[in-house]
């Protein structure tokens, strides 16, 4: 029986300060229907990787780089050179960095030993009992978070109390698992609890000996346990401070779980009391890498720098010779990596195609409301907030009235398709009408999804003066400012896949899980404004007459575009907009046959389309898997490369960029947001049992917002690993970013010097940074503290 001691104090300025830092170690985890690539060190960026290796390592067993074995068969196979483990070696900031390249190779070769994580209360009960303490933990947190997170799946959920702690007393006080399982006097140790988790907090802490030297990593640590579901918390908390507000369920999240502990503790006291004191002595010591973390943080760098050296080959060869020919079309793609292998195919269809490369909201924040709903949709980069609204034109009076009634039908079969009273005599009675329906879905004959909604408006529209600053605002962000052709695509981009949990994230790492089609068609719009073309001549931007702006939408799972041409008809473009899709279609089958080489099972170009409506393949595309660099210059730097759908390419001319407004915004939100997809991709690689998804054969939806692996525990994040992993071997290569710009120093040191959290990345080297000089050869390489060296060719 748990013995109750007399409750505490509130709690000091200190431990709730130590509260929230444990919070932001945490990175966000958005929901399944706004999935966004997120980066799973976010709270580590101002360490180096060998200083974030000792803390996950300390708090969670937690790798951050390759097994050695990894690096040692890229130095044996030679891609891995001397000169790059020298130069990584040359470049450590570490303490405990081997003396030379002797020495580190002499030490890379020993065997090496993964840090185990400190142990839990629950872990060192499990140990004394028998009994799975960390995982009756789990189980019936994760059967308390999935009802307070509940959004719309349940149909008999929990209710919530006004906070999660609160919420969760209610719960545990009624839940008779625990003391089933052994932890004898739960439910009324509950009951009897501090009511505020603020009491609760310092309570917890003094009954587990935590003092303030251990508050750090041991706190850091009672959230890691918890999966993706204190990563949610920190979502909810992430989403309040972006509107002006704060959520506590992150840190209420952190008083549960310690609150089990103490329980824990008290039942188990004699058996694991010595035990659990060394833990705690142990997170009171100073957080310093091991040998083992600073040499695969060397080996890492040197991983990175022959991939660069690659890069700089690329960049090393001519470029073709610029033409000042009008140009037959004008198609500006979203910067996502995969637009690179479109973009390089639609070039080599017809040589007097010019292809861009953009953020793909196309500049437009936008807060949507879509056709037939009164749900606004967040169409923009979760960094910021949106800055225009808008809504779906009705196409005649009635139809959008008949769509809700279509809708609520829809969801009101679907209820009474899980009902109690029907869920299993549903099945019998109506089963066979579905027959149709499984043959066509087993066979990929159902239709496809991409977005036909009638044209979206601003709502409310602007005025001329905040169109013509908003249209000036973009061209000049996109480097057009001259020589427009009399067809220019504004190219969305999205995924269309079925029977996929993990589906919004095939859209876009960045907005919000949404495809590009509303922004794409609403620059469009902006541009085609006769207010607007009329005011931009003034400012510098002549647009023709006869240049017809359109939106399409890029289906990376197919490759085929959607073009938006209804919005704007026009007849004097006809010609033009048929050679358009015949182009576009030209250049689809040729990306095609080049994914086709990489995905498994496809044998050529015809097998790829098919898998967007095959139910049960689990690798429908690659997304973004292999993405290694971000380029900020004109296409012609990369045009004659093929960069094998491996880099995003932003266009940009520093020329053109008059106080260089443009590049800051490139460094603080695109290359920022490359940086969370990048590293996404990175951490579900090198540490798939905490950042990654698990394995999608397994996967359950609960609560509408993530996955679990199989029919229970703790949510899942990160990506699935059959989306970096083809089965036999990785297909993506966990390197870290490197950022390649066409821009003078001065300018982007100026820009670095005012934006702490950017200059962190590139500090600590969770982000490698290029200058292109002006023959367009990677020039010099920055080496943190706003200092750069040069950067030779052929060497790291």
């Amino acid at each position: 029986m748990i013995h109750h001691p007399e409750l505490g104090s509130a709690p000091s300025e200190a431990l709730i300060k130590a509260a929230n830092t444990a919070a932001r170690g945490i990175p966000p985890l958005f929901p399944l229907a706004s999935s966004v690539a997120v980066n799973p060190f976010l709270g580590q960026t101002g360490d180096t990787l060998a200083q974030t290796a000792a803390r996950l390592g300390r708090v969670s067993g937690t790798p951050v780089t390759q097994p050695r074995e990894w690096y040692l068969a890229r130095i044996a196979d030679g891609r891995i050179s001397d000169g790059d483990l020298a130069a990584a070696l040359a470049a450590s900031p570490d303490a405990g960095t081997p003396a030379d390249l002797a020495a580190l190779k002499a030490a890379m070769n020993e065997p090496s030993t993964t840090q185990q994580a400190l142990p839990s209360v629950a872990g060192l009960a499990a140990e004394a009992s028998g009994i799975d303490w960390p995982g009756v933990v789990n189980d019936r947190f994760s059967a308390f978070a999935a009802g307070h997170f509940d959004r719309g799946q349940a149909l008999w959920t929990t209710v919530p109390g006004t906070s999660a702690y609160s919420a969760w007393r209610n719960f545990a006080a009624h839940d008779l698992t625990p003391e089933i399982a052994g932890l004898r006097g739960f439910a009324a140790f509950v009951t009897q609890a501090p009511a505020l988790a603020p009491e609760a907090l310092a309570w917890a802490t003094a009954r587990l000996g935590l003092a303030a030297e251990a508050l750090d990593t041991a706190f850091h640590a009672a959230l890691m346990s918890l999966g993706g579901w204190s990563q949610y918390a920190r979502y909810e908390l992430w989403q309040a401070e972006l509107a002006g507000g704060t959520d506590s369920d992150v840190t209420d999240f952190l008083v549960i779980r310690l609150m089990w502990d103490v329980a824990l503790l008290a039942q188990y006291q004699a058996n694991i009391g010595d035990k659990w004191a060394a833990a705690v002595a142990a997170h009171a010591t100073a957080l310093l890498p091991s040998t083992d973390q600073v040499i695969d943080g060397i080996l890492q760098e040197a991983a990175e720098r022959a991939a660069q050296r690659d890069m700089a080959a690329a960049f090393a060869a001519p470029a073709p010779a610029e033409t000042k020919t009008r140009p037959a079309l004008q198609a500006a793609f979203c910067i996502d990596v995969r637009s690179e292998v479109f973009r390089r195919a639609l070039e080599g269809v017809e040589p007097g195609i010019q292809t861009i490369g953009f953020a793909g909201f196309f500049g437009m924040f936008v807060d949507h409301r879509p056709f037939a709903s009164h749900v606004s949709e967040a169409r923009l980069p979760v960094l910021l907030n949106s800055t225009v609204k808008s809504c779906t034109i009705q196409p005649h009076a009635g139809a959008e009235d008949a769509a809700r009634i279509t809708a609520r039908a829809k969801r009101a079969w679907g209820r009474f398709k899980l009902a109690a009273v029907s869920s299993f005599a549903f099945v019998e009675a109506t089963g066979p009408v579905y027959a149709g329906k499984l043959v066509r879905d087993a066979l990929g004959l159902g239709p496809t999804h991409l977005p036909q909604d009638p044209a979206p408006q601003l709502s409310p529209g602007l005025d001329a003066a905040k169109k013509l600053a908003s249209a000036e605002m973009v061209l000049r962000a996109m480097s057009m400012t001259e020589g427009f052709a009399r067809i220019v695509l504004l190219a969305g981009h999205g995924a269309n896949v079925t029977n996929n949990p993990h589906a919004s994230a095939l859209h876009c790492g960045a907005c919000g899980g949404y495809s590009g089609e509303v922004n794409a068609r609403l620059l469009a719009g902006l541009l085609n404004d006769a207010e607007v073309r009329q005011g931009l001549p003034a400012r510098g931007i002549p647009i023709p007459e006869d240049t017809l702006f359109v939106a399409g939408l890029h289906d990376t799972t197919t490759d085929d575009v959607l073009v938006y041409d209804g919005d704007h008809p026009s007849a004097d473009h006809a010609k033009d907009l048929t050679d358009l899709k015949r182009w576009l279609t030209a250049a689809g089958l040729i990306a095609r046959g080049e994914r086709a080489l990489r995905l498994p099972r496809a044998k050529n170009a015809g097998d790829v389309a098919g898998r967007s409506s095959n139910w049960a393949e689990v690798r429908p595309e690659w997304g973004l898997a292999g993405c290694r660099a971000f380029v900020a210059a004109s296409r012609s730097r990369t045009a004659a490369q093929n960069l094998g759908g491996r880099a995003f390419l932003h266009s940009y001319d520093w020329r053109q960029d008059t106080g260089f407004g443009v590049l800051e915004l490139i460094l603080t939100a695109p290359v920022v947001v490359a940086s969370w997809i990048n590293l996404q991709y990175y951490g579900s690689t090198v540490a798939p049992v905490t950042f990654g998804g698990g394995n999608k054969l397994l996967h359950n939806v609960t609560g509408g917002i993530g996955v679990v692996e199989g029919s229970g525990g703790l949510l899942r994040t990160g990506l699935p690993w059959q989306s970096v992993h083809d089965g036999a071997e990785l297909v993506h290569e966990p390197l870290r970013l490197s950022i390649i710009v066409e821009a003078p120093l001065a300018a982007i040191n100026d820009i670095l010097g005012r934006h702490d959290g950017v200059r962190a990345l590139f500090d600590n080297r969770w982000l490698h940074l290029f200058t292109l000089n002006d023959t367009g050869h990677m020039h010099e390489r920055y080496v943190g503290g706003l200092k750069w060296e040069a950067f030779a060719a052929g060497k790291s």
